[in-house]
């Protein structure tokens, strides 16, 4: 599977606001020159975290970006899903009944095994997503890393 560079910049995007100061925000441009990334396409995607409820955005000269909940209640999966929905990525076309391997119509009523495979690995995916939240993922990092995010985005503008 693979998922789009948006939500590589979305993940770590609400990892950086969940170390900054309670109440604390950061604008999108201070975010896209954190990591060095496009303000303009960055905003257009952080405005889905805020419509997923994941982010809360506030305007003016104070304004920015902050998380909308406690990290302990935001999961991986919820901001994966507010950027790539909540499809599974395999679909099945049933190409077992075409073509010269056709197999015929009776051979076919249970689910296609290749299909089921695909579902219940989507769902272990998604069950690890679920089962962790941005606290979960701060609490993996050294000790220091959230003073010296919080230095860091202070000195952007």
């Amino acid at each position: 599977m693979k998922l789009p560079v948006s939500t590589e910049w979305l993940l770590h995007c609400a990892a950086t606001l969940a170390q900054l100061d309670p109440g604390s925000t950061a604008s999108a441009a201070q975010l896209a020159q954190y990591f060095d990334l496009p303000a303009p396409y960055l905003a257009k995607q952080l405005q889905t975290l805020v419509k997923s409820g994941v982010l809360a955005a506030t305007t003016g000269p104070r304004g920015g970006f902050r998380l909308a909940r406690p990290a302990s209640e935001i999961t991986l999966l919820q901001i994966v899903e507010a950027v790539d929905g909540a499809s599974s990525p395999y679909e099945c076309r049933e190409i077992r009944q075409q073509g010269r391997g056709a197999l015929p119509p009776e051979d076919c009523r249970e689910t296609c095994i290749l299909a089921a495979k695909m579902a219940e690995a989507h769902e272990a995916w998604r069950r690890t997503l679920d089962a962790t939240s941005l606290a979960d993922i701060l609490a993996t990092l050294p000790a220091s890393t959230p003073g010296r995010t919080r230095r860091r985005m202070a000195g952007t503008a």
